[in-house]
């Protein structure tokens, strides 16, 4: 009996532990602290769109408390009671106000904002005075809503002209024309590409010519380094007396005062010559005839 009593026991003891943890698991879960000593303090506020119990109380961005409670007032429908956990240690100015901001995602929470310490510090329990931020995404849609519903009737206008472009005739007909350009412009490429490829020989002899007018350049560059090196002075000299001894050579031919002019000129010594050839001939043709009368042989 003893034993089955001790095992409830057990149990029972095992059931509760588990509880308060299960307890303390779920409250430190929404960030509640509950061996962490906190004031409460209340807010009420017309719309608490994105706010979530657990959500944290800031003051300058520093985490001081929390949301404690989210609950409908139904004593004074259209208003809610939110439940502010805020830290012991801090003494809420009167005239500190509770304000509800929204980050870009649309997230909500409270941000105080304090009064003036002279006025006095808020009793536990108060409800302070409240307000809502509208936060960046609502004002980022008032300011921008106005300048886009500006916009739309220029973008229908821009559009109503877009269609009637689009519509013209001319644009279609542009269209085939810049087709046709675009053909010719294959063409003339192709054309050009066949020229180049014929004219790829004529360079390529342009190149040889090229060439050999380099080696009769240097050729000509050797024969006037020759032409200079020669002792042109000597050459011009021994031409100049052999064209002199020429020239004294025909005076003399022409001179018929000379030797040689008289051989030339005298008209008997040519007779006599033509004479004495005339009796050698006579001679050679006797001897030819008559062979014996000139010619004696003897046999002994």
């Amino acid at each position: 009996m003893k034993s089955i009593f001790r095992k409830e026991l057990l149990i029972g003891v095992f059931i509760v532990v588990a509880l308060v943890i299960l307890f303390f698991g779920i409250n430190f879960l929404k960030g509640i602290n509950l061996f962490k000593a906190a004031n409460y303090f209340y807010a009420t506020y017309d719309n608490v769109e994105g706010l979530a119990q657990s959500a944290p109380v800031t003051l300058n961005g520093y985490k001081i408390g929390l949301i404690r409670e989210i609950n409908y007032n139904y004593n004074n429908p259209g208003h809610i009671t939110v439940e502010l956990s805020i830290d012991k240690k801090l003494h809420l100015p009167k005239g500190s106000t509770a304000v509800v901001v929204s980050d870009i995602l649309g997230t909500s929470s409270i941000a105080l904002s304090l009064g003036n310490a002279a006025d006095g510090y808020h009793a536990i329990g108060d409800t302070i005075a409240s307000a809502n931020n509208p936060g960046m995404m609502a004002a980022l849609s008032d300011n921008l809503m106005p300048a886009v519903n500006a916009i739309f009737p220029k973008i229908d206008t821009l559009l109503t002209s877009l269609n009637a472009i689009a519509a013209d005739p001319a644009i279609p007909a542009s269209v085939k024309r810049l087709d046709n350009i675009t053909s010719e412009l294959e063409g003339s490429l192709h054309a050009l590409r066949n020229t180049l490829a014929a004219l790829s020989p004529i360079t390529q002899d342009l190149k040889s010519i090229t060439t050999n007018v380099d080696t009769i350049t240097g050729n000509l560059s050797q024969v006037s380094t020759t032409i200079n090196d020669a002792n042109i002075d000597s050459l011009l000299f021994d031409l100049r007396s052999t064209v002199a001894n020429l020239e004294s050579l025909t005076a003399q031919l022409n001179s018929p005062d000379s030797s040689i002019g008289k051989l030339t000129h005298d008209p008997a010594l040519y007779d006599n010559i033509n004479s004495t050839v005339a009796s050698l001939d006579s001679l050679f043709v006797d001897i030819k005839q008559n062979p014996k009368r000139y010619i004696n042989i003897k046999v002994f």
